[in-house]
């Protein structure tokens, strides 16, 4: 039974706040046509002009007319991605992060989405596995596009290892689909050593970049793993001697593609590198930063705006400790970052690298820190400020994985939190206590 998308958050100074739309309301229909799920959304507000028909909380239903310009938004955000509710993941992966998670964190970790309709809107991987026919119809007849998807292996009999899904191995067919219709894609490879390493990581590399300009992206990320894996199939890291050759194969496959295509195509997460203890490329290397939020080419990006802007840096301050927190992955790359900030007098800063006791060891990036790991290892600040990056909070809330908040871990480390943004621009004013322009920021 059709019951229309609830209204979250109205955008400040947007069409929709303008037309006294507020939180709580339901869109019930565009034009005509019902609205189930956030593509109806999407897909019949994109004309110039159209009738919203919202439910308000008295139940009364308002026609509202709505005017604008080509490509502006009506500045609505709604509470779910349909009425029916997420598209749940059907695979069983061997490396399956939510698998490895231990008990009480926030309940919406635990939520294993493998929804068509996040990828298209918010660049989540999906792996096609779960698509009836009528989505696989309405993706190609509504043209939704880019779709980001989990690929893992080309082979089918490997997918299926790996997934542990039978329809998993239906990819190939899938894909060919998807690109003979024009939609673009962009790819990635959860690499598990023994799995689809070597020649398998070829094959699929070489078959996905047949499928270019389709086929925009080749992600290759390795394979997270916590110490939560009882019951599950034995698995390892990559070491560094694979990343090592791994990369150096990757550089041929780059200077292959980059002749035919004019883009790298296959792009490595910033955690190969580190693994190997290879300096990051430089950014033009990532082309158009394709999978910027799959922690691909982040470092470099945040390096390269740091150089920019350190000659706008004042040269002393008043006298200035802070603490910055980070993981083990970036701990390297923040030394040497505050190694280029000695030139500013009176500003002292100490790189905390957090070790992740709470998934395990092999856990290294700053993401997955919890508040109870970065209270257990800073210690007594004596009320001196600390950095916290906002990828280590939940978006738009100051919480930790583990549950507990920013007020907590300031009261555990007798310290007052400055979160910043994940840019080079946020690190140095949250270093420096002021913005670049000279006014104050904390």
């Amino acid at each position: 039974m059709h019951k229309g998308l609830v209204v979250s958050k109205v955008i400040k100074d947007s069409i929709a706040a303008e037309m006294e739309i507020e939180p709580g309301d339901i869109i019930m229909k565009v034009g005509a046509n019902d609205v189930t799920d956030i593509i109806d959304l999407q897909y019949y507000t994109s004309t110039d002009e159209f009738k919203m028909f919202i439910k308000k909380e008295n139940n009364d239903i308002w026609e509202i007319e709505i005017e604008k310009e080509p490509g502006e938004l009506i500045g609505i955000e709604v509470d779910t991605v349909s009425v029916d509710g997420l598209k749940k993941c059907s695979n069983n992966c061997v490396f399956c992060f939510v698998q490895q998670m231990p008990p009480g964190m926030r309940e919406s970790l635990y939520d294993r989405d493998d929804d068509y309709r996040l990828s298209v809107t918010q660049g989540s991987y999906i792996t096609l596995s779960n698509l009836k026919k009528e989505d696989f119809q309405r993706i190609i007849d509504l043209h939704i596009n880019p779709l980001y998807i989990s690929v893992h292996a080309w082979n089918s009999d490997v997918r299926y290892k790996l997934m542990r899904n039978r329809k998993a191995g239906q990819l190939q067919d899938k894909i060919k689909s998807l690109t003979d219709a024009g939609i673009t894609l962009h790819t990635q490879v959860v690499l598990v050593p023994g799995y689809n390493d070597n020649e398998v990581l070829e094959e699929t590399v070489e078959n996905l970049a047949e499928l270019f300009p389709s086929v925009q992206s080749i992600g290759i990320v390795p394979v997270g793993l916590t110490k939560y894996r009882n019951d599950l199939p034995k698995l390892r890291t990559v070491n560094k001697t694979e990343a090592q050759k791994i990369l150096d194969r990757g550089r041929l496959w780059q200077e292959k593609y980059k002749s035919r295509t004019r883009k790298n195509l296959v792009y490595f997460s910033d955690e190969f590198y580190v693994l190997a203890g290879i300096d990051f490329p430089k950014p033009e290397e990532y082309d158009d930063f394709p999978q910027l939020e799959n922690g691909i080419g982040m470092a470099s990006l945040f390096l390269d705006e740091v150089h920019e802007y350190i000659p706008l840096l004042p040269k002393d301050i008043p006298q200035r400790r802070i603490h910055l927190v980070t993981g083990v992955s970036a701990s390297d790359l923040f030394r040497s970052c505050v190694r280029g900030l000695s030139f500013i007098k009176g500003l002292t800063i100490t790189v905390h690298e957090i070790l992740n006791d709470y998934f395990g060891q092999t856990v290294t990036v700053a993401g997955l820190l919890t508040a109870q790991d970065i209270a257990k290892q800073l210690g007594d600040l004596g009320g001196e400020e600390f950095l916290i990056p906002r990828v280590m909070l939940k978006a738009d809330e100051d919480i930790f994985l583990d549950g507990y908040n920013i007020s907590w871990l300031e009261e555990q480390v007798n310290g007052r939190a400055v979160i910043i943004d994940n840019n080079g621009i946020a690190f140095l004013e949250g270093l420096i206590g002021r913005n670049l322009a000279g006014g104050t920021l904390l």
